[in-house]
């Protein structure tokens, strides 16, 4: 099942880097990453919506996590039970935004596995404007020891392009799509983790085929600009929900968040 799940993305790439060939479409083996990129963002692009609604409706919940956490600040059992039940209440899934990179990393591996095997078979020797060859590196020997001529130092600004681009963009879209911080244990804890990960995936990129890596730069811009645009005042994700202050008011009453009594309270509290 895996086999073939690898060899139907090897296929698909073969398939459009000989459509572009066919057009006399220069490096199109590179540009056939690109539009499998792009192609594969636009079908998971509900997914997004649903990470970006999951990540605003948390933001607006902020103060009443807050709350909970003043007041079971030395009781974390209480303090995590009263957070599961407000986010029931509210309906949000504290998880959600971590559901698109879980889809995401099956076609991650599946990818560096065809890209190792076109590579294997020499598909991918050709490079993509300064890229060498998309079939390389398999691992840290074109960077140490340093080379000892111009032109090594040449490749290796080369190569080094698609890596520093895969961080840069990285922590461009996570500093975009992180919620603001609010002292939650476990909000502390998947942002040390997030912010970690453009590290760990420039380290990766030194050391798998540019193939891949362009995949990720490519991955990064499209969110990139797709999250300026949904998100941005007057974007998609600003029309779909009301903010806050707008609508139904967030919870201030005593009688528990989310509750309807207490959110009619909140209302008249604010009307007075």
């Amino acid at each position: 099942m895996w086999q073939a799940f690898v060899q139907l993305i090897a296929d698909a790439l073969v398939w459009i880097s000989t459509i572009l060939a066919g057009y006399g479409v220069q490096y199109s083996f590179g540009f056939a990453i690109i539009v499998f990129t792009l192609a594969f963002k636009l079908v998971t692009l509900p997914l997004t919506f649903h990470q970006l609604r999951a990540s605003k409706a948390m933001q607006e919940l902020q103060p009443e996590i807050q709350k909970l956490q003043k007041k079971y600040k030395d009781e974390r059992e209480k303090l995590s039970k009263a957070q599961m039940e407000l986010y029931k209440e509210a309906g949000v899934n504290h998880l959600g935004g971590c559901l698109p990179m879980l889809i995401q990393m099956p076609i991650w591996f599946a990818l560096y596995r065809a890209l190792f095997n076109l590579a294997d078979q020499g598909v991918l020797n050709e490079g993509f404007f300064w890229i060498p060859s998309l079939a390389e590196p398999r691992d840290l020997s074109w960077i140490w020891p340093l080379p000892q001529t111009a032109e090594g130092w040449a490749t290796v600004a080369a190569m080094l392009v698609l890596p520093i681009l895969t961080v840069v963009t990285q922590l461009v879209v996570q500093k975009m799509m992180t919620p603001p911080t609010t002292g939650d244990s476990q909000q502390a804890m998947m942002g040390q983790m997030m912010t970690l990960m453009p590290l760990m995936f420039g380290f990766f990129a030194l050391q798998v085929p540019q193939g891949l890596v362009l995949y990720w730069v490519t991955s990064n811009i499209f969110m990139l600009i797709q999250q300026y645009l949904i998100t941005r005042p007057g974007g998609l994700a600003f029309r779909q929900q009301p903010q806050v202050g707008e609508g139904e008011a967030i919870p201030e009453s005593n009688e528990g968040p989310g509750t309807t009594k207490g959110k009619r309270h909140g209302k008249r509290k604010r009307k007075r």
